[in-house]
């Protein structure tokens, strides 16, 4: 009964997160079946997970002058979690996080990275399931063991970026992946959001992207996401953002909401996506700033890969050093 009330409260703020059409004949923001629910109504706020990788480091090294900054201003905050093969049996996985998250009455955001090829281009996040049937597999034990549970779910980070270091076939190939995974979702988590990620402000232009998102579904999806695991401000991604919908519009007849990535942008970018320094986190997970929210996707502190102040680090693996001067910015 609490989440029903809070769901028909929410019902009208809900309505204003989704962009308005200019007027008669304009284009309209898709609504798949799955769109019709309202995870945001139905929890109090955004899930913390006790057991990120920042919160671990926090705990076992109380004496580091570091951890009490880090466990303040990093690890106390909600971000997403990121699974994929690492997290192994992906049902059970999954299951574990988005029911705390319900016990809790909070909203957990994840991301799904195992599509095979990931990260073609950038190549430091590279891996995988090995075969689109794996795949398909894989997603479909994601989207079943959250069930009619709440949740943010952001589909493959990088996907619809590479498509440079792909050929025809393989591209062909990944937005039937993609397209598959949203209608996982839609049949098997109904109270779930999904994200296709459209990438940042910097990589392809925004009438190429919304081609992209055609292509990959995007109309079963409930939004897009933006500027994962990058350095560019919320005012740049929401210019973006909107150009992404203005050519979604003007090419395909809809919009969609989006999400921004906030979590490393509050110096912006330098111009370098691997492990740059001198940045700094940025506005904590909340609805609105432009867009229907900012969301913390990357883990501040986690690294991009073996490159720039992250040298000799593996893509994901926590860096106290480089968490804490996030936090201060340089």
């Amino acid at each position: 009964m609490r989440r029903l009330l809070r769901t028909l409260a929410a019902s009208a703020f809900a309505c204003l997160l989704l962009p308005l059409s200019a007027g008669p004949g304009s284009a309209t923001t898709a609504t798949p079946a799955a769109a019709l629910a309202d995870p945001i109504g139905m929890t109090s706020g955004f899930y913390t997970d006790p057991h990120s990788n920042p919160a671990v480091w926090a705990a076992a090294n109380p004496g580091d002058g570091r951890a009490a900054a880090i466990r303040d201003n990093i690890a106390s905050r909600p971000m997403a979690r990121w699974f994929g093969a690492w997290s192994g049996d992906i049902g059970a996985s999954v299951g574990s996080y988005v029911g705390a998250a319900d016990a809790a009455d909070k909203l957990p955001v994840l991301i799904a990275y195992n599509i095979p090829g990931r990260d073609a281009c950038g190549g430091h996040s590279g891996g995988g399931a090995g075969t689109p049937a794996a795949y398909r597999t894989w997603i479909s034990a994601f989207a079943s063991a959250i069930g009619s549970r709440p949740a943010l779910v952001v589909i493959e980070p990088d996907s619809l970026g590479d498509f440079s270091c792909l050929d025809q076939a393989r591209i062909d190939e990944r937005n039937a992946m993609l397209r598959g995974a949203l209608a996982e979702f839609r049949n098997r988590a109904p109270n779930t959001w999904t994200y296709l990620d459209a990438g940042n402000p910097a990589w392809i232009s925004a009438a190429t992207m919304a081609q992209h998102l055609e292509g990959a579904g995007a109309r079963e999806a409930h939004g897009f996401s933006l500027n994962i695991s990058n350095y560019f401000t919320t005012g740049e991604n929401t210019s973006y953002g909107n150009a992404i919908n203005s050519a979604l519009s003007a090419s395909y007849g809809y919009t969609k909401p989006y999400v921004i990535d906030t979590s490393r942008n509050g110096n912006g970018s330098n111009g370098q996506w691997c492990n740059p320094g001198g940045r700094r986190i940025g506005a904590a997970s909340q609805t609105g700033g432009g867009a229907e929210m900012l969301l913390w996707l990357k883990t501040p502190g986690e690294s991009d890969g073996n490159c720039g102040v992250g040298g000799g680090s593996a893509a994901g693996q926590f860096l106290p050093e480089v968490a804490y001067k996030m936090i201060f910015g340089y």
